[in-house]
């Protein structure tokens, strides 16, 4: 088979072998004198790397899920031309399992003086700030005999934010908060404590919105109607120790109580209630404070990205205190932890008084559904057993919330779909009750 091209030269380099004798030499190398001189040369062809100009542009934040684009620009300021091929290295969770090689390895040709773009395309499986590493080039001659590799640092940080999947509740949560503010065609009228105007009597309202003195003024009858307070302070706390670690499906619990916390965010915002945040174990992870409606969401989602679980026991009496600290007027406390036996009575219990006693207190848990799946397991022998370590574990939970709602707190126990869509209807239900 005849050979063509680069592989043609080197075999005809190789075929003219040269000894050389050295009395001072142990024994006789041998030296292909031809490839030798080529190798220098393609090796002295090659473009330095260590004078490479390096620069980066492009996302600096994605959602979970999504894509993020990141340009490096090369100039190459030297004389010789660039051939290179380039590994632009981050941390294994910036791609999809087994997409690092194709996605992280550019090839690229700079001319003598020019400067070229390679973009890597990152999509994250984690949270959290994901910072470059080295970017390694390695330089090829013309002849492709001897390389040059250099590595140089480029700094850049992309900011994975939570994907807020629960954002699909939110359209019929905000038609179910119009209906309460009575700007909807209904046959029930706006609930809640703050009068908001008078109408006419129609058959179906409460005679006890009847306002007889505006009726005696009107050849009509009119009624008050009502709708819920505004501007409350609402506080989210994350309770961010051990158990939020505790893997429900593919995501830690503390994932799906920041979507859950989002979805309620959003929505309190759009009934003009100020929202702030608290996450803490045993000190505090972040806290979030006067934000307005417009700037709410962009914060909260740039404040959680960087949470992660701690695997130490929650602090309960310093919860308490901060959260007391952070909201010293009466609010709505939405606490997102477990409905652990030992968290609830060993720590959130004793110390629970403080907060009922000036606050509505809400504690929203996620539960697991492979319990609920477990449960319902029959048929052989270890599924019986497993239904039964199942419903022994789904009594627990109902013991504990029950002990918190003779504490007077409100509890949401779902999973992590349901949550969201379950905790914003029991916001709801708290305001259209006048309870915040």
């Amino acid at each position: 088979m005849a050979l063509t091209g680069r592989a043609a030269l080197i075999a005809a380099l190789a075929s003219v072998p040269v000894g050389i004798w050295d009395p001072s030499w142990t024994g006789i190398l041998a030296v292909n004198a031809p490839l030798a001189a080529a190798c220098a040369c393609d090796f002295a062809l090659a473009a330095p790397v260590r004078r490479l100009g390096l620069t980066r542009s492009g996302d600096t934040s994605a959602r979970l899920g999504d894509t993020a684009d990141v340009t490096l620009t090369v100039t190459n300021p030297s004389g010789r031309p660039l051939r290179a091929r380039l590994r632009d290295a981050w941390p294994p969770s910036s791609w999809q399992p087994g997409t690092e090689t194709a996605a992280s390895r550019h090839s690229l040709t700079v001319p003598a003086g020019e400067r070229r773009r390679v973009t890597t395309r990152l999509r994250p499986t984690r949270r959290g700030d994901r910072q470059a590493d080295r970017v390694t080039i390695r330089s090829y001659g013309p002849l492709g005999l001897l390389t040059r590799q250099g590595t140089h640092r480029v700094p850049w940080t992309v900011r994975v934010l939570p994907p807020f999947t629960s954002r699909k509740h939110l359209p019929s949560k905000l038609s179910r908060l119009r209906e309460l503010d009575g700007r909807t065609s209904v046959l029930t009228r706006g609930e809640g404590t703050e009068f908001d105007s008078l109408r006419e009597y129609v058959p179906g309202d409460d005679t006890r919105s009847i306002d007889w003195r505006a009726t005696a003024r009107h050849s009509t009858v009119a009624v008050r109607t009502w709708r819920p307070e505004r501007d409350r302070h609402i506080l989210l706390v994350l309770d961010t120790g051990r158990t939020s670690a505790g893997r429900v499906g593919d995501a830690p619990r503390l994932d799906a109580s920041m979507d859950a916390a989002l979805l309620l965010a959003a929505l309190a915002s759009r009934a003009g209630d100020r929202v702030d945040l608290l996450a803490y174990d045993r000190r505090v992870r972040a806290l979030l404070q006067g934000r307005t409606a417009g700037d709410l969401l962009p914060s909260l989602v740039n404040a959680m990205a960087s949470l992660e679980p701690e695997l130490v026991e929650t602090d309960a009496r310093g919860l308490t205190a901060t959260a007391l600290r952070s909201a010293p007027r009466r609010s709505l406390i939405v606490l997102f932890t477990t409905l652990d036996a030992a968290p609830i009575e060993e720590g959130l219990l004793p110390v629970l008084p403080q907060l009922t006693q000036r606050h509505t207190v809400l504690v929203a848990s996620v539960a697991d559904p492979h319990i609920s799946a477990m449960a319902e397991a029959r048929g052989h022998t270890d599924a019986v057993y497993e239904a039964a370590a199942a419903a022994q574990a789904q009594s627990e939970r109902r013991h504990i919330a029950d002990q918190l709602r003779r504490h007077g707190v409100t509890v949401v126990d779902a999973t992590p779909d349901e949550l969201p869509p379950a905790l914003a209807d029991a916001y709801l239900e708290l305001k259209a009750a006048g309870r915040l």
